[in-house]
């Protein structure tokens, strides 16, 4: 396995979560 697959594939998945929440809840900016 590529460690650097798996660490791209979760920092990625992460960050998209992390938006995700951001436009879900805004208040908390």
């Amino acid at each position: 396995m590529n460690a650097m697959i798996w660490i791209s594939g979760l920092l990625a998945l992460f960050v998209l979560v992390y938006l995700f929440y951001v436009l879900i809840k805004p208040e908390n900016f």
